[in-house]
């Protein structure tokens, strides 16, 4: 059994309280909300991923019989209770928003529809599997969308918080426009186009660096990439022009060179000059090293002649913003809204819906935030994806999201697509809304 599919992935409060809701029979539907308290600092938006992990996991949602031994063993639950979660499965609802749609705070963006243990129970899962991919795509994105035309490549496995998050890592940033990933198996769960070179290792277990730069391009004919920079960057260039033409004569065409330490943009400009003199100006330079989306808008500001950029230990774990504020609040039991008014985590009530207007310019203009069954102008951003457990919709491919994200991108404001602070794109709370507020403090109150 995969470590991510284990039940028992979750915190231990999730299954004390379910003792709880066993014992005193509280199954009623249940309605939990999904959504950021608020906008983390330097970002404009956000954009949605993660779904189909979470309708996986849903789906498949069960403990084996070596979980619920460890459970009745451990003397906290009773031999019932531990019953009943053999018999457990998901077997709600889920409305959610598209992967790859851009959404802002505080809107939901995705709800479970279920009997109160089983919403209950995948409260931390759930959450641990969004928000991870939300923040890695939202921070691709702004990579993407300020290197237009650039090669961009997530390297960033070998220093991710572990290998689930090297590998939705990879997903995530395909999703959000990257060109692709150095992590292999990312090819063959997700489809994510591979790319690779060499490592300093390869260049120092030869004794002369000229002939590492052939024996890989034998090995590699059809992947003939150099890492210039393990002794003297602009000496190896050199080398990789007298070697280009013996290469040539045995159809072996040098794709590119990478560039990893030093000053990378005067580094560049050197090489530049030396492979085009030597006559390789197809020949791409790709830099890597501890780049970020600030870092490549630094580069290209300077005019440096990089083609391709790869993104490693800054993207894969979000550096800047390692961790976004995910909530998955209860916002209905019983038939009855609920409202969390804990202060500063208040929580708006009920199921909700999320409309999104566009400008004369197709442009985003302004989204709504309401109650279910409260129809507004504008594209309904909440869908249903599972009923009774089970899926409703095909599967999107992976190719498919990320085009709806590169549109959502075309239509982001333009305050919002650079990256310096701007002015919060506007969401607006209805009066419906605010009377279900309203109506349930009151009730809470009276109670």
């Amino acid at each position: 059994m995969q470590l991510g599919s284990s039940a028992l992935l979750t915190d231990l409060y999730q299954l004390t309280m379910l003792q709880a809701y066993f014992d005193q029979g509280m199954e009623d539907t249940a309605v939990f909300e999904l959504f950021i308290r608020s906008m983390p600092p330097h970002r404009g938006f956000l954009l949605a991923a993660g779904l189909e992990q979470a309708l996986e996991y849903l789906e498949h949602l069960r403990f084996t019989p070596q979980e619920l031994e460890w459970l009745a063993q451990s003397g906290r639950f009773s031999r019932d209770f531990v019953s009943y979660l053999e018999r457990l499965r998901f077997s709600g609802d889920v409305h959610a928003m598209a992967e790859g749609t851009i959404f802002f705070p505080p809107e939901p963006v995705l709800r479970v529809t279920a009997p109160l243990p089983q919403a209950q129970l995948v409260e931390t899962r759930l959450i641990n599997l969004l928000n991870f991919q939300i923040m890695i795509a939202s921070k691709a994105a702004r990579a993407v969308l300020i290197a237009p035309g650039k090669g961009l490549i997530d390297f960033g496995l070998r220093r991710a918080h572990g290998a689930e998050a090297g590998l939705l890592a990879a997903r995530a940033g395909y999703l959000a426009g990257l060109s692709g990933t150095a992590t292999v198996l990312a090819g063959l769960r997700f489809g994510v186009p591979v790319y690779g070179t060499m490592a300093h290792s390869f260049i120092q277990a030869h004794a002369d660096e000229g002939e590492a730069f052939e024996h890989f391009a034998h090995s590699q004919p059809q992947n003939v990439v150099f890492l210039l920079d393990t002794y003297d960057t602009e000496a190896a260039a050199e080398k990789v022009v007298g070697l280009a033409p013996r290469l040539q004569r045995e159809g072996i065409t040098i794709r590119g060179v990478r560039l990893d330490s030093g000053d990378l943009a005067e580094h560049a400009r050197k090489v530049r000059r030396i492979l085009d003199a030597g006559g390789l100006r197809s020949v791409r330079i790709l830099a890597s090293g501890n780049l970020d989306e600030r870092a490549v808008q630094a580069l290209i500001s300077a005019g440096a002649p990089i083609d391709d950029f790869a993104l490693g230990t800054r993207l894969d774990s979000c550096e800047d913003v390692p961790y976004l504020d995910s909530v998955y609040k209860l916002q209905e039991y019983a038939g009855r809204a609920r409202r969390k008014r804990s202060e500063g985590k208040a929580t708006w009530p009920g199921r909700k819906q999320v409309y999104r207007t566009q400008g004369a310019n197709g442009c985003m203009d302004h989204d709504i935030l309401t109650l279910e069954g409260d129809p507004q102008e504008g594209e309904a951003l909440i869908q249903l994806c599972m009923h009774a457990g089970k899926r409703i919709t095909p599967i999107p491919s992976l190719l498919e999201i990320r085009q709806r994200a590169a549109a959502e991108l075309a239509r982001l404001p333009a305050h919002l697509q650079r990256l310096k602070d701007a002015p919060p794109y506007p969401v607006t709370i209805t009066l419906a809304l605010h009377a279900l507020a309203t109506s349930v403090d009151q009730s809470t109150s009276e109670a």
